[in-house]
Protein backbone atom coordinates (compact mmCIF):
# COMPACT_ATOMS: atom_id res chain seq x y z
CA UNK A 1 0.00 0.00 0.00
CA UNK A 2 1.71 3.55 -1.09
CA UNK A 3 1.66 5.62 2.10
CA UNK A 4 -0.30 9.19 1.38
CA UNK A 5 2.06 12.23 2.04
CA UNK A 6 0.58 12.75 5.90
CA UNK A 7 1.80 9.75 7.09
CA UNK A 8 5.22 10.05 4.67
CA UNK A 9 5.83 13.05 6.39
CA UNK A 10 5.45 10.99 10.07
CA UNK A 11 7.49 8.64 9.33
CA UNK A 12 10.37 10.86 7.54
CA UNK A 13 10.27 12.99 10.79
CA UNK A 14 9.19 9.84 13.44
CA UNK A 15 12.19 10.29 16.12
CA UNK A 16 11.37 6.61 17.36
CA UNK A 17 14.72 4.46 16.45
CA UNK A 18 12.06 1.32 15.99
CA UNK A 19 10.40 3.00 13.10
CA UNK A 20 13.19 3.79 11.65
CA UNK A 21 14.21 0.05 11.59
CA UNK A 22 10.30 -0.97 10.55
CA UNK A 23 10.46 1.34 7.48
CA UNK A 24 13.76 0.29 7.00
CA UNK A 25 13.04 -3.36 6.98
CA UNK A 26 9.72 -2.69 5.00
CA UNK A 27 11.87 -0.59 2.24
CA UNK A 28 14.40 -3.83 1.74
CA UNK A 29 11.59 -6.33 1.47
CA UNK A 30 9.65 -4.53 -1.23
CA UNK A 31 13.17 -3.89 -2.80
CA UNK A 32 13.91 -7.48 -2.90
CA UNK A 33 10.39 -8.43 -3.82
CA UNK A 34 10.44 -5.74 -6.84
CA UNK A 35 13.89 -5.53 -8.30
CA UNK A 36 15.67 -8.54 -6.97
CA UNK A 37 19.15 -8.58 -5.35
CA UNK A 38 21.10 -7.53 -7.78
CA UNK A 39 23.62 -4.24 -7.27
CA UNK A 40 24.07 -2.73 -10.94
CA UNK A 41 27.33 -0.82 -11.14
CA UNK A 42 27.18 2.86 -13.64
CA UNK A 43 30.46 4.13 -14.64
CA UNK A 44 30.24 7.64 -13.93
CA UNK A 45 32.10 10.02 -16.51
CA UNK A 46 31.57 13.95 -15.29
CA UNK A 47 32.21 15.41 -18.99
CA UNK A 48 32.73 18.89 -18.31
CA UNK A 49 32.55 21.49 -14.77
CA UNK A 50 31.65 24.27 -16.73
CA UNK A 51 27.99 25.74 -16.02
CA UNK A 52 25.83 28.78 -16.83
CA UNK A 53 23.80 28.38 -13.52
CA UNK A 54 24.09 29.84 -10.02
CA UNK A 55 22.22 27.20 -8.09
CA UNK A 56 22.60 28.46 -4.34
CA UNK A 57 23.88 25.05 -3.34
CA UNK A 58 27.23 24.01 -6.22
CA UNK A 59 30.35 24.18 -5.94
CA UNK A 60 30.77 24.57 -9.86
CA UNK A 61 28.36 27.38 -10.24
CA UNK A 62 28.77 30.12 -12.59
CA UNK A 63 29.92 32.76 -10.44
CA UNK A 64 32.52 30.73 -9.01
CA UNK A 65 36.48 30.95 -10.03
CA UNK A 66 37.56 27.40 -10.31
CA UNK A 67 39.71 25.42 -12.73
CA UNK A 68 37.67 24.98 -15.72
CA UNK A 69 37.46 21.53 -18.14
CA UNK A 70 36.24 19.52 -20.87
CA UNK A 71 36.87 16.01 -21.46
CA UNK A 72 38.50 15.31 -25.36
CA UNK A 73 36.27 12.84 -26.94
CA UNK A 74 39.29 10.82 -26.50
CA UNK A 75 39.51 10.28 -22.94
CA UNK A 76 35.56 10.02 -22.74
CA UNK A 77 35.28 7.05 -24.76
CA UNK A 78 38.28 6.07 -22.67
CA UNK A 79 36.06 6.17 -19.63
CA UNK A 80 33.28 4.35 -20.80
CA UNK A 81 35.65 1.75 -22.51
CA UNK A 82 37.08 1.32 -19.19
CA UNK A 83 33.60 1.09 -17.59
CA UNK A 84 32.66 -2.06 -20.00
CA UNK A 85 36.18 -3.52 -19.19
CA UNK A 86 34.73 -3.59 -15.51
CA UNK A 87 31.63 -5.51 -16.45
CA UNK A 88 29.50 -2.79 -16.24
CA UNK A 89 26.68 -2.34 -18.38
CA UNK A 90 26.05 1.52 -18.15
CA UNK A 91 27.94 5.06 -17.87
CA UNK A 92 26.55 8.03 -16.99
CA UNK A 93 27.66 10.94 -18.43
CA UNK A 94 27.21 13.91 -16.26
CA UNK A 95 28.18 17.41 -16.41
CA UNK A 96 27.31 21.33 -15.45
CA UNK A 97 24.99 23.01 -17.59
CA UNK A 98 27.49 23.44 -20.05
CA UNK A 99 26.60 24.99 -23.76
CA UNK A 100 29.88 24.35 -24.95
CA UNK A 101 29.14 20.72 -24.74
CA UNK A 102 27.24 21.00 -28.25
CA UNK A 103 24.12 18.97 -29.18
CA UNK A 104 26.21 17.10 -32.18
CA UNK A 105 28.91 16.73 -30.22
CA UNK A 106 27.42 15.19 -27.44
CA UNK A 107 25.09 12.84 -30.42
CA UNK A 108 28.48 11.60 -31.78
CA UNK A 109 29.53 10.72 -28.15
CA UNK A 110 26.71 8.74 -27.48
CA UNK A 111 26.59 6.93 -31.11
CA UNK A 112 30.34 5.48 -30.55
CA UNK A 113 29.95 4.46 -26.53
CA UNK A 114 26.99 2.43 -27.88
CA UNK A 115 28.74 1.34 -30.84
CA UNK A 116 32.02 0.40 -28.89
CA UNK A 117 30.64 -0.86 -26.05
CA UNK A 118 27.24 -1.71 -26.68
CA UNK A 119 26.42 0.11 -23.22
CA UNK A 120 23.27 1.83 -21.77
CA UNK A 121 23.97 5.37 -22.17
CA UNK A 122 22.44 7.63 -19.26
CA UNK A 123 22.87 11.88 -19.65
CA UNK A 124 22.52 14.19 -16.79
CA UNK A 125 23.16 17.84 -18.67
CA UNK A 126 20.95 19.70 -17.40
CA UNK A 127 18.00 21.98 -18.68
CA UNK A 128 18.80 21.83 -22.32
CA UNK A 129 16.58 22.76 -25.46
CA UNK A 130 13.81 20.17 -26.91
CA UNK A 131 16.12 19.97 -29.48
CA UNK A 132 19.09 18.44 -27.07
CA UNK A 133 17.22 16.00 -26.08
CA UNK A 134 15.64 14.39 -29.45
CA UNK A 135 18.89 14.37 -31.12
CA UNK A 136 20.71 12.36 -28.07
CA UNK A 137 17.91 10.32 -28.02
CA UNK A 138 18.08 9.42 -31.71
CA UNK A 139 21.44 9.20 -31.17
CA UNK A 140 21.33 6.05 -28.40
CA UNK A 141 21.29 7.81 -25.27
CA UNK A 142 18.78 5.43 -23.50
CA UNK A 143 18.25 7.17 -20.26
CA UNK A 144 18.26 11.06 -19.21
CA UNK A 145 18.75 12.45 -15.03
CA UNK A 146 17.21 15.80 -14.04
CA UNK A 147 16.86 16.01 -10.31
CA UNK A 148 14.28 18.58 -9.55
CA UNK A 149 15.75 19.16 -6.38
CA UNK A 150 12.69 19.97 -4.00
CA UNK A 151 8.96 20.24 -5.31
CA UNK A 152 8.44 23.79 -3.25
CA UNK A 153 8.34 26.04 -6.04
CA UNK A 154 9.36 29.20 -3.84
CA UNK A 155 12.45 26.79 -2.42
CA UNK A 156 13.40 25.95 -6.09
CA UNK A 157 13.57 29.79 -7.05
CA UNK A 158 15.34 31.08 -4.30
CA UNK A 159 18.00 27.76 -4.63
CA UNK A 160 18.03 27.87 -8.80
CA UNK A 161 17.57 31.33 -9.81
CA UNK A 162 16.68 31.82 -13.30
CA UNK A 163 19.37 33.28 -15.94
CA UNK A 164 18.99 37.47 -16.76
CA UNK A 165 15.78 37.65 -19.55
CA UNK A 166 15.17 34.05 -18.94
CA UNK A 167 11.82 33.05 -17.60
CA UNK A 168 11.67 30.72 -14.55
CA UNK A 169 13.09 26.84 -15.45
CA UNK A 170 9.84 24.17 -15.40
CA UNK A 171 11.55 20.83 -14.72
CA UNK A 172 8.04 19.20 -14.33
CA UNK A 173 7.49 20.14 -17.81
CA UNK A 174 11.19 18.62 -19.05
CA UNK A 175 10.68 15.44 -17.82
CA UNK A 176 7.40 15.25 -19.34
CA UNK A 177 9.25 16.32 -22.81
CA UNK A 178 11.92 13.14 -21.75
CA UNK A 179 9.36 10.63 -21.23
CA UNK A 180 7.66 11.42 -24.61
CA UNK A 181 10.88 10.88 -26.43
CA UNK A 182 10.84 7.68 -24.92
CA UNK A 183 13.96 8.06 -22.06
CA UNK A 184 14.25 5.90 -19.24
CA UNK A 185 13.17 9.01 -17.14
CA UNK A 186 15.26 9.88 -13.93
CA UNK A 187 14.92 12.20 -11.16
CA UNK A 188 15.15 12.88 -7.63
CA UNK A 189 15.77 15.42 -4.93
CA UNK A 190 17.77 16.78 -1.80
CA UNK A 191 17.35 16.27 1.45
CA UNK A 192 18.23 18.95 4.17
CA UNK A 193 18.26 22.28 2.26
CA UNK A 194 17.75 25.34 4.26
CA UNK A 195 14.37 26.34 4.28
CA UNK A 196 12.85 22.91 3.55
CA UNK A 197 10.04 21.74 5.71
CA UNK A 198 9.03 18.17 6.29
CA UNK A 199 5.87 18.92 4.59
CA UNK A 200 7.93 19.97 1.74
CA UNK A 201 10.59 16.83 1.64
CA UNK A 202 7.12 14.44 2.03
CA UNK A 203 5.98 16.54 -1.18
CA UNK A 204 8.70 15.56 -3.50
CA UNK A 205 8.45 11.77 -2.21
CA UNK A 206 4.65 12.11 -3.32
CA UNK A 207 6.00 13.67 -6.33
CA UNK A 208 8.31 10.65 -7.16
CA UNK A 209 4.89 8.21 -7.93
CA UNK A 210 3.14 10.97 -9.46
CA UNK A 211 5.73 11.52 -11.93
CA UNK A 212 6.27 7.68 -12.24
CA UNK A 213 9.91 8.12 -11.99
CA UNK A 214 11.86 5.09 -13.54
CA UNK A 215 15.55 6.16 -12.02
CA UNK A 216 15.55 8.20 -8.14
CA UNK A 217 18.38 10.01 -7.19
CA UNK A 218 18.65 11.19 -3.48
CA UNK A 219 21.42 12.37 -1.24
CA UNK A 220 21.91 15.02 1.41
CA UNK A 221 22.70 18.24 1.30
CA UNK A 222 26.32 19.14 1.32
CA UNK A 223 27.38 22.97 1.98
CA UNK A 224 29.96 24.29 -0.37
CA UNK A 225 32.05 26.91 1.46
CA UNK A 226 32.44 28.42 -1.90
CA UNK A 227 28.41 28.34 -2.64
CA UNK A 228 25.93 31.44 -2.07
CA UNK A 229 23.76 29.22 0.26
CA UNK A 230 27.22 28.90 2.44
CA UNK A 231 28.73 32.91 1.62
CA UNK A 232 25.47 34.16 1.97
CA UNK A 233 23.07 32.15 4.74
CA UNK A 234 20.90 35.26 5.56
CA UNK A 235 19.26 35.03 1.99
CA UNK A 236 18.80 31.14 3.04
CA UNK A 237 16.69 31.10 6.17
CA UNK A 238 15.60 27.53 7.72
CA UNK A 239 12.55 26.79 8.60
CA UNK A 240 11.08 27.54 11.86
CA UNK A 241 12.13 25.26 14.47
CA UNK A 242 11.06 21.95 14.03
CA UNK A 243 10.09 22.07 10.92
CA UNK A 244 13.90 22.15 9.35
CA UNK A 245 15.01 18.85 7.61
CA UNK A 246 17.92 18.13 8.63
CA UNK A 247 20.81 17.31 6.11
CA UNK A 248 22.14 13.94 7.72
CA UNK A 249 22.42 10.75 6.57
CA UNK A 250 19.33 8.62 8.63
CA UNK A 251 16.84 11.27 7.27
CA UNK A 252 18.54 10.77 3.59
CA UNK A 253 18.35 7.20 4.12
CA UNK A 254 14.16 7.52 5.44
CA UNK A 255 13.86 9.62 2.05
CA UNK A 256 15.15 6.32 0.12
CA UNK A 257 13.42 4.14 1.94
CA UNK A 258 10.23 5.91 0.99
CA UNK A 259 10.76 6.38 -2.27
CA UNK A 260 11.70 2.71 -2.84
CA UNK A 261 7.82 2.49 -1.38
CA UNK A 262 6.23 4.58 -3.43
CA UNK A 263 7.94 3.51 -6.60
CA UNK A 264 8.75 0.14 -5.95
CA UNK A 265 10.37 -0.92 -9.35
CA UNK A 266 12.51 2.00 -9.99
CA UNK A 267 16.21 1.90 -9.70
CA UNK A 268 17.51 3.91 -6.75
CA UNK A 269 21.38 4.80 -6.39
CA UNK A 270 23.10 4.71 -2.81
CA UNK A 271 24.46 8.03 -4.00
CA UNK A 272 28.35 9.59 -3.45
CA UNK A 273 26.67 11.94 -1.42
CA UNK A 274 25.43 9.95 1.27
CA UNK A 275 28.69 7.93 1.07
CA UNK A 276 30.63 11.44 2.13
CA UNK A 277 28.16 12.06 4.64
CA UNK A 278 29.15 8.51 6.27
CA UNK A 279 32.43 7.22 4.81
CA UNK A 280 32.45 3.72 6.29
CA UNK A 281 28.29 3.19 5.62
CA UNK A 282 26.84 5.12 3.59
CA UNK A 283 26.81 3.27 0.61
CA UNK A 284 26.20 -0.19 2.59
CA UNK A 285 23.00 1.79 4.31
CA UNK A 286 21.84 3.17 1.57
CA UNK A 287 22.03 -0.23 -0.05
CA UNK A 288 20.66 -2.01 3.28
CA UNK A 289 17.33 1.13 2.67
CA UNK A 290 15.84 0.19 -0.67
CA UNK A 291 18.83 1.49 -2.85
CA UNK A 292 19.88 -1.26 -5.85
CA UNK A 293 22.24 0.91 -7.89
CA UNK A 294 25.88 2.15 -7.25
CA UNK A 295 28.15 4.59 -9.52
CA UNK A 296 31.60 3.78 -9.73
CA UNK A 297 33.58 7.44 -10.57
CA UNK A 298 35.80 7.06 -13.56
CA UNK A 299 36.29 10.53 -14.57
CA UNK A 300 39.97 10.85 -15.41
CA UNK A 301 41.64 11.94 -12.38
CA UNK A 302 42.77 15.06 -13.32
CA UNK A 303 39.94 16.67 -14.15
CA UNK A 304 37.79 14.51 -11.18
CA UNK A 305 38.80 16.82 -8.36
CA UNK A 306 37.63 19.84 -10.22
CA UNK A 307 34.01 18.57 -10.32
CA UNK A 308 33.92 19.42 -6.63
CA UNK A 309 29.88 20.53 -6.70
CA UNK A 310 30.07 20.04 -2.85
CA UNK A 311 33.22 19.79 -0.39
CA UNK A 312 35.64 17.19 -0.45
CA UNK A 313 34.21 15.32 -3.57
CA UNK A 314 36.91 14.11 -5.09
CA UNK A 315 38.27 12.74 -2.06
CA UNK A 316 35.26 10.66 -1.17
CA UNK A 317 35.67 9.21 -4.89
CA UNK A 318 37.10 5.92 -5.06
CA UNK A 319 38.54 4.23 -7.76
CA UNK A 320 36.31 1.51 -9.79
CA UNK A 321 38.90 -1.09 -8.09
CA UNK A 322 38.59 0.23 -4.78
CA UNK A 323 34.35 0.83 -5.27
CA UNK A 324 34.44 -3.11 -6.52
CA UNK A 325 36.47 -4.73 -3.54
CA UNK A 326 35.07 -2.74 -0.86
CA UNK A 327 31.10 -3.99 -2.46
CA UNK A 328 32.19 -7.47 -3.15
CA UNK A 329 32.42 -7.58 1.21
CA UNK A 330 29.51 -4.66 2.03
CA UNK A 331 27.45 -7.05 -0.06
CA UNK A 332 28.49 -10.75 0.93
CA UNK A 333 26.91 -9.23 4.44
CA UNK A 334 24.09 -7.81 2.88
CA UNK A 335 23.40 -11.42 0.54
CA UNK A 336 23.68 -9.12 -2.55
CA UNK A 337 25.38 -9.51 -5.49
CA UNK A 338 26.56 -7.64 -8.60
CA UNK A 339 23.62 -7.28 -11.23
CA UNK A 340 25.16 -8.13 -15.20
CA UNK A 341 23.26 -6.28 -18.19
CA UNK A 342 22.19 -2.91 -18.45
CA UNK A 343 20.33 -2.72 -15.21
CA UNK A 344 17.03 -1.44 -17.28
CA UNK A 345 14.71 -0.17 -14.72
CA UNK A 346 11.84 -2.77 -13.88
CA UNK A 347 9.33 0.26 -13.58
CA UNK A 348 10.16 1.00 -17.62
CA UNK A 349 10.30 -2.18 -19.30
CA UNK A 350 7.18 -3.31 -17.16
CA UNK A 351 5.55 -0.15 -18.95
CA UNK A 352 6.31 -2.15 -22.62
Amino acid sequence: MTPSPAEIERMLADPDPGAAARLYAEADRVRRESVGDDVFLRGLVELSNHCRRRCAYCGIHAGRRVERYRLSREDALAAASRAAAFGYGSVVLQAGEDPGLERGWIADLVKAIKGETGQAVTLSLGERERGDYEAWRLAGADRYLLRFETSDPGLFRRIHPSLPGEAPGNRMELLGVLRGLGYEVGSGAMVGIPGQTWASLAGDVALFRELDLDMIGIGPYLPHPDSDLALYPGRFPPAPAGLQVPNDEETACRTVALARLVQPFANIPATTALALIDRENGRRHGLARGANVVMPNLTPERHRRLYEIYPAKSLSIETAEAVNARLSGQLAELGRTIGSGRGDSRNFTNKK
